[in-house]
């Protein structure tokens, strides 16, 4: 299956972090926060992947080339201005296939196991499903949360928890959206969920949403401490 990391923000809440350097790019633990990425998908068997970009784009490309470094296959989708979320996803849906794919935040730090994707995948690329997300309990910044779940299913009712930035996708989700347009991802979501077609589960372990110069500075320390 295809995983597509999601690198094309400006990063504005870490300023003047990202004047000069992509958010992905950013360090903890010593290393970049997508490589991070990078390795966990590979380690599970999670190969060919897809990575957008705009802001400082062509740094995160000499930084990762083809990805044969980390035993991937690395693909760029260069958005020039950047395209939201799903407004990126479907500017790179040529690259992702017709099955369904991941697609993970590249500013997020997450100890998910993505060994579970490729099983997920199958069970969505069955079900009359688009979409299947992570959630995880709410930290001190989103306290009230993105989406319910109940016995497997995204609802829109609470109590809500946080979506991770992980997320399984069928390609058909995208397709009212024009290529090159910008586009967020939480309207296409809702749409889904009062259908019932957005299935879920719930990560407990760690997450963090890497949005401040001080929550960088932290799950750094926090990853240098094991």
């Amino acid at each position: 299956m295809l995983a597509m990391i999601l690198a094309a923000g400006r990063g504005e809440r870490m300023r003047p972090l990202t004047d000069h350097t992509p958010k992905p790019l950013l360090q903890a633990g010593g290393k970049p926060l997508i490589v991070w990425h990078i390795e966990r998908l590979v380690r599970a068997g999670i190969t060919d992947l897809v990575i957008n970009h705009a802001h400082l784009g062509i740094q995160i490309e000499q930084a990762l080339g083809d990805g044969s470094q980390f035993g991937a296959h690395i693909r760029y989708s260069d958005e020039g201005t950047a395209l939201e979320t799903a407004g990126g996803i479907t500017f790179a849906l040529h690259l992702l296939g017709e099955q369904p794919f991941a697609v993970v935040n590249g500013d997020v730090y997450c100890d998910y196991d993505f060994t579970h994707l490729p099983h997920r995948a199958a069970e969505l690329a069955t079900s009359t499903d688009t979409a299947h997300l992570m959630l995880v309990n709410n930290p001190e910044h989103n306290l009230k949360g993105d989406f319910g779940l109940h016995d497997g299913r995204i609802i829109d009712t609470p109590p809500k928890l946080t979506f991770s930035g992980i997320g399984l996708y069928k390609p058909e989700l995208f397709t009212g959206i024009v290529r090159g347009s910008k586009a967020p991802l939480a309207p296409l979501l809702r749409e889904q969920i009062a259908l019932s077609r957005v299935s879920g589960e719930r990560h407990r372990g760690v997450w963090v949403d890497v949005g401040t110069p001080q929550r960088l500075q932290e799950l750094d320390q926090q990853l240098r401490s094991h």
